[in-house]
C-alpha cells in the first residue's frame, strides 16, 4: 500500500499521509507523491479543492530523520524544497485535517492551508532549534503574522508545543472537533469550497496570499480581478440564480 493515498471524490481530491507505523514521517517519495497530487489538482478543472490528512493517530511527525542523516552525509539538496514550492504556489484551495501530532513541517505547512480543522487530540510542535536547525516553509515570516511575534518566538525559538484549543484561539485553526468528527468537518469545508465558482475561489486565494501588500496596490489588484469576474460566466450564473430564486449551478465551469 502506498505511503500517500490519493483519491478523488466528486470535485475534491483527498491526499492522505499513510505511513502510520512511522507516525507518517515524510520521505522524499512521500513528498513527491504530494507534489504530483498538487500539480494534478491545479491542472485538472474537475478538482476544485484538496483535503490533506494523516492516517492513524498522527498528522505527520515531520521529516524522516534517516532521510535527514542520509542527505547530510551526501550533501544532497533538501528534498522538501520542491514540496514547499508546490505548497506555496498551489492554486487549488487546500483544507487540512489534523488528527494528532503535527511536528516540524507538519505544523509549518498549515500556514499555507486555506482552512484547517483540528481534532482535540492535535498537538503542534516546531522543534527546529533543538535539532540544530532553523524554521522552513516561510514560518519565520508567516507565524508572526498569524499569531503575533511573542507567541511565534515561543513556538519557533523554544519549540513550545501548542494544543488544538490554543491553535484555535490564536487563529491557526478554523475549527476544533472531537476526533471522530474531524474528517466529516474537513470534508464539509472541502465540499463547500468545491461547490463555489472555481475561478472566483482561486482568484480570491491569490489576492489573500500573493497580491500587493500596500492598501492602494491591493485595491488596484482587486479591482482588476473584480472587473474580470463581473463579466465572467460564473457571475452571470450567480446573478441569474439570484433573480430566478434558485440555487446556482457552477458544475459546468
Amino acid at each position: 500500500m502506498s505511503d500517500v493515498m490519493v483519491a478523488q471524490f466528486g470535485h475534491v481530491l483527498e491526499v492522505q499521509f499513510n505511513r502510520p507505523e512511522k507516525k507518517n514521517a515524510l520521505t522524499r517519495a512521500m513528498y513527491q507523491a504530494v507534489i504530483d497530487a498538487f500539480h494534478r489538482a491545479d491542472e485538472d478543472p474537475s478538482i476544485r479543492a484538496i483535503l490533506l490528512s494523516g492516517s492513524g493517530d498522527t498528522f505527520t511527525a515531520g521529516n524522516d530523520i534517516r532521510d535527514f542523516q542520509d542527505r547530510a552525509s551526501t550533501q544532497e539538496s533538501v528534498h522538501a524544497s520542491p514540496f514547499l514550492e508546490a505548497l506555496s504556489t498551489l492554486k487549488t484551495p487546500l483544507v487540512a485535517a489534523v488528527n494528532g501530532a503535527a511536528i516540524g513541517v507538519g505544523t509549518t505547512m498549515l500556514a499555507h492551508a486555506d482552512l484547517v480543522v483540528a481534532a482535540r487530540t492535535a498537538r503542534f510542535v516546531m522543534p527546529f532549534t533543538s535539532l540544530g536547525l532553523v524554521p522552513e516553509a516561510a514560518s519565520s515570516l508567516l507565524f508572526p503574522r498569524l499569531i503575533g511575534l511573542q507567541r511565534a518566538n515561543a513556538l519557533l525559538l523554544l519549540g513550545e508545543p501548542m494544543d488544538a484549543e490554543t491553535a484555535f484561539a490564536w487563529g491557526l485553526v478554523n475549527k476544533v472537533t472531537e476526533p471522530e468528527a474531524l474528517m466529516p468537518a474537513a470534508r464539509d469545508y472541502a465540499q463547500r469550497l468545491a461547490a463555489l465558482p472555481p475561478r472566483a475561489v482561486q482568484r480570491t486565494k491569490h489576492l489573500i496570499r500573493n497580491a500587493r501588500t500596500d492598501v492602494a496596490g491591493r485595491i488596484e489588484d482587486e479591482l482588476v480581478l473584480f472587473r474580470e469576474q463581473l463579466r465572467s460566466p460564473e457571475a452571470a450564473e450567480a446573478f441569474a440564480a439570484f433573480v430566478e430564486k434558485r440555487k446556482p449551478d457552477f458544475s459546468r465551469f
